[in-house]
């Protein structure tokens, strides 16, 4: 989701072939085989729409490396449901067409355990490298069954010059110093996130359960969201939208609809991806070029828990040449690579080093800013029945929002629902 600038960049780089351990052969904890990964020869990406204009690019470097394992890319539709939904259907059929899988990261435990994927060799990857929080939305029940390819964070954005006018030093770290300094800056809404009943509902709903201490799901894997915590963390929205801290016309926001309330000046502050930092930078419609900056996420007692995003890759189980599909991955979550694209697309790599080099930090200054959000971001919950889940959640958190249930309510009829839906 990451987008910032457009350099053109390419990459070469020769992954090195490799198949299962001996443990590899061994059933998985998920009931399927987690075998050798065998065969080589031509292969398909099945991905969604690539917004970033780079990805053929990267695999035209393999392709030029690979003459006899070429890879072709099967774009999906640009909707994340819909990517799901054709994945989906092809895996029910066992179909071959599609070898590598661009899995966002919610979808991981449910390709998994419905044995959709083939178990990933960890040792073909040095996982300590990788952003550890990136590493878990690839795993389910402890075996790595996605490589961790894109990621993603919510941020802070504020208006910098407003706080300075106002000798505000540095952006608020709670929810209470973000509330103080909208109080000493007028002719702003204070404050607002994606509220509409989609999953941006349920990543903001998620980010203040976690931001307050809470948990959606516990460590075992049971609901965890009748709890103080999880109350706090609702109040926070709720309360916000019944002071005005939160605009009413927030309750329709999704990602475009917030940052164009942003772009237009009618907000302090408010929660997005890192994607839309060059957009609101871009001149011409956007009224804040150059006046705003990003920040983590305030929380109840100090900097919050952003929801992770992103997408990674793994293999089809019922794909041939398994062991160029493992090749294809390693080479596109190589260093090489993944410096190659955040140069020429702005994604957010997986690799914790890239955030630290100088160069690149030159080049994109928020890189800092992301990897300490990044370090903090908790994963939505990691289920089979994601898709239910989610939709328990929108459908709880909207009903508070709203005003047709208290909050009280909301989440023990959410506790209630994910323990019919979540086997832990």
């Amino acid at each position: 989701m990451t987008r910032f600038a457009v350099i053109a960049a390419s990459v070469a780089v020769v992954a090195a072939a490799c198949g299962g351990s001996k443990s590899d052969d061994k059933k998985d904890a998920s009931g399927g085989s987690g075998g050798a990964l065998t065969g080589r020869g031509p292969i398909t990406l099945a991905t969604g729409k690539d917004t970033s204009g780079n990805l053929q690019n990267l695999v035209n470097t393999w392709n030029q490396q690979h003459p006899k394992e070429q890879a072709r890319i099967i774009e999906l539709p640009e909707d994340a449901d819909a990517q799901r939904q054709q994945m989906v259907q092809n895996a029910q059929t066992k179909s071959n067409a599609y070898s590598v899988l661009n899995l966002d990261v919610v979808n991981t435990a449910e390709f998994a355990a419905n044995r959709w994927i083939a178990q990933l060799p960890k040792d073909q990857f040095d996982l300590s490298k990788f952003l550890p929080a990136a590493v878990k939305t690839g795993e389910y029940r402890n075996n790595l069954y996605a490589a961790p390819w894109k990621t993603d964070s919510g941020l802070l954005y504020y208006r910098k010059d407003q706080l300075d006018k106002a000798g505000i030093k540095e952006p608020p770290k709670t929810w209470a110093e973000m509330q103080q300094d909208c109080s000493k800056i007028k002719g702003f809404n204070c404050y607002a996130g994606q509220f509409e009943k989609y999953e941006g509902l349920t990543v903001n709903f998620s980010e203040a359960v976690n931001s307050a201490g809470g948990q959606v799901v516990d460590d075992s894997g049971k609901p965890n969201v009748n709890t103080p915590q999880a109350k706090q963390g609702l109040d926070f929205l709720v309360n916000g939208f019944k002071s005005g801290m939160i605009p009413k016309e927030a309750i329709s926001f999704k990602e475009e609809e917030s940052r164009r309330a942003f772009e237009k000046g009618n907000l302090l502050f408010y929660r997005q991806w890192p994607y839309a930092y060059a957009l609101s930078n871009k001149k011409g419609d956007s009224k804040v070029v150059d006046k705003f900056a990003v920040a983590p996420l305030p929380g109840l007692n100090g900097p919050g828990a952003p929801t992770l995003g992103g997408h990674n890759l793994a293999i089809s189980q019922f794909a041939p040449n398994k062991a160029t599909a493992l090749d294809f991955i390693k080479y596109l979550t190589s260093e090489q690579t993944e410096r190659a694209n955040l140069i020429a697309s702005s994604e957010a790599p997986t690799l914790a080093s890239l955030y630290d080099d100088p160069e690149l930090q030159k080049k994109f200054p928020y890189l800092p800013t992301l990897k300490a959000s990044l370090l903090n971001a908790k994963p939505r919950p990691q289920v089979v029945r994601y898709n239910d889940v989610t939709t328990a959640i929108e459908e709880a958190a909207y009903s508070a929002l709203t005003g047709k249930s208290t909050t009280d309510q909301a989440l023990a009829d959410l506790q209630n629902k994910l323990g019919q839906l979540i086997t832990p």
